[in-house]
């Protein structure tokens, strides 16, 4: 990381302003991933619950996330410093205007909590999803940001996390599951197909999040400079070896490769790279990419044969993905190319134990954090719909709109049809959600 004194330079300027575009881009790419991949009555609610965080998160992070992540603090949150923007100026902070790095890093946030929905699509209230994503980046996000990039206990005791693999899709991947435990599977789950509606649409998500994870990964070096250079082939090169290791394994398993499983593996393979782009070499990347996706692939096998509804498998996706990644950074980390820490391969064994210790603290505290937070809000409001809601669609009953008119005419939505506010030891978040 550059020195928060460094003069400004045009190159760094320039090319900070397009990684934060880059990364922006991400969230409504994250949209059509995620949309493609749900029925068609759901569609736009599953779009809207990634968009949607361009909002109130984006504001959320501006006025107050930002200091509890970056402002100086102790070694488990930051100080009041920068609240409400102030002492965020132009001045210069890690190479650039202090202000840009704010809104850089913003754009992180904003796409940690969308990953979140891929697991509660299909049948989370939208003004509860509002509100949830929104004490979950105060609550859960900031601090973790804290304790890795801002110079907190995990930092301190050498977990390294280059753009996010800890702190944005494990993080994010422990309170999907969480999430979807507590807010329970979708009414029909397990009794009627659910199948993408539109594959070509996955499909256009999937290259429009390996373009701006260019600026994710290689906007993470805070400079145009030679990590930069780094970590974008490490963001070329990890992900076509994972999709050429996914397909193998599908040909080998069934005779056919799958898009839907070529769009998870490509972002399986970005994701296993995230941790690590800037520590380790373009071999390391791509054995990294093309064994990362092994235990993803394993666990959305087993996980169809379960009752958990994880309805986007963010768990096995970015979850076992980020988990593998950081690990293996533990592993492959070269100060041949990075000039910075060494992994085990490198004689520094302890920095296996660091990626460890990391994984573990941020998977406990977001999971039991997110299920406080989501219990809380059950007390005040139902966190899911009534049951013909749901039959109707999120769409509909959600935002008044659907994503494809059939002219069919307006749906009667009655009184009756919405859900009473809960009792306090009765939640519909906590009654199972099949019915």
């Amino acid at each position: 990381m550059q020195d928060e004194s460094a003069a400004v330079q045009t190159a760094d300027l320039a090319w900070m302003l397009v990684a934060s575009a880059l990364v922006l881009l991400m969230t409504p790419a994250l949209a059509c991933f995620y949309a493609g991949m749900v029925r068609s009555k759901n569609a736009l609610n599953t779009m809207m619950m990634s968009v949607v965080a361009l909002g109130p998160v984006a504001l959320v992070w501006a006025l107050a996330g930002y200091s509890l992540a970056f402002a100086p603090g102790n070694a488990f949150i930051g100080a009041a410093d920068f609240l409400a923007l102030r002492s965020v100026d132009l001045a210069p902070h890690h190479g650039m205007p202090h202000l840009l790095f704010m809104a850089f890093q913003g754009t992180f946030a904003v796409i940690t909590t969308a990953l979140i929905s891929g697991a509660l699509v299909e049948r989370l209230r939208f003004p509860v999803y509002l509100v949830f994503i929104s004490l979950w980046l105060l609550a859960v996000y900031a601090p973790v940001a804290h304790w890795i990039w801002g110079g907190g206990f995990l930092a301190g005791d050498g977990a390294l996390d280059f753009a996010g693999g800890t702190v944005i899709h494990v993080n994010a991947a422990a309170a999907a599951l969480v999430a979807a435990l507590v807010v329970g599977p979708r009414r029909d789950y397990g009794r009627q197909a659910m199948l993408p509606h539109s594959v070509p649409l996955t499909l256009m998500g999937t290259g429009l999040l390996w373009f701006g994870w260019f600026g994710f990964n290689a906007g993470s070096a805070l400079g145009a400079n030679a990590s930069a250079a780094l970590a974008f082939v490490n963001t070329l090169l990890a992900p076509a070896a994972a999709l050429t290791s996914w397909i193998i394994i599908d040909l080998a398993r069934s005779g056919r490769a799958t898009a839907i499983g070529a769009a998870t593996a490509i972002v399986v393979g970005l994701v296993v790279i995230t941790p690590a782009a800037g520590y380790v070499g373009p071999l390391a990347a791509m054995t990294m990419g093309a064994s990362g996706v092994i235990p993803s692939y394993i666990a959305l096998i087993l996980r169809a044969r379960t009752r958990l509804d994880d309805s986007l498998d963010v768990v096995a996706a970015h979850g076992l993905g980020g988990a593998t990644g950081a690990v293996l950074t533990g592993v492959f980390a070269d100060p041949a190319w990075s000039g910075g820490p060494a992994g085990l391969l490198a004689g520094h064994p302890d920095q296996l134990r660091a990626q460890l210790v990391g994984l573990a603290v941020v998977i406990a505290y977001s999971s039991a954090a997110t299920f406080l937070i989501l219990r809380a809000l059950a007390l005040v409001v139902p966190l899911r719909d009534a049951a013909r809601m749901e039959g109707i669609g999120m769409d509909v009953s959600q935002h008044g709109e659907e994503a494809y008119t059939t002219g069919d005419g307006a749906i009667l939505i009655t009184p009756g049809d919405r859900p009473a506010r809960p009792a306090a030891a009765a939640s519909p978040a906590l009654s199972g959600g099949a019915s």
